[in-house]
């Protein structure tokens, strides 16, 4: 299956259900698109649904639905270019997100605005995948 041998680290780090998704929608969306960056953003936007990434991994998310504003888009106008918050649940409530941080230990997040934290997540997700994969 091409899903597998392409499967990021971060998802071989996740649990199995995470890896479900992404490996279904890469495979179908090899089918659609053929091999590459399309196939992969694909999986990751079906993803995104069900999961967030935290740290170095996937973890599944409260409630499932869009993560940000890209994710949030109609399937016919996600072809122009958007932010998207790298896994980060934009749309999860602030003191989630809080949260996540101070799981992250993410400084002076006590002071961050919504939009703030999810910034540092990303950073710290970034940081924490890096560490993983040395």
């Amino acid at each position: 299956m091409p899903g597998r041998d392409e499967m990021p680290s971060t998802l071989q780090r996740s649990p199995q259900r995470a890896q479900e998704i992404w490996v279904a929608t890469h495979d179908s969306a090899v089918e659609s698109y053929g091999e590459g960056e399309r196939a992969h953003r694909t999986a990751f936007a079906a993803l995104k649904h069900e999961f967030e990434k935290v740290g170095d991994h996937w973890e599944a998310k409260a409630e499932r639905g869009p993560s940000d504003p890209q994710a949030e888009r109609t399937v016919g106008d996600r072809s122009r270019p958007g932010e998207t918050a790298g896994g980060v649940d934009a749309n999860a409530s602030r003191q989630h997100l809080y949260e996540l941080a101070q799981r992250l230990g993410v400084r002076r997040r006590s002071r961050m605005t919504k939009a703030e934290l999810v910034d540092a997540l990303q950073r710290a997700n970034e940081r924490e995948t890096r560490k993983a994969r040395e």
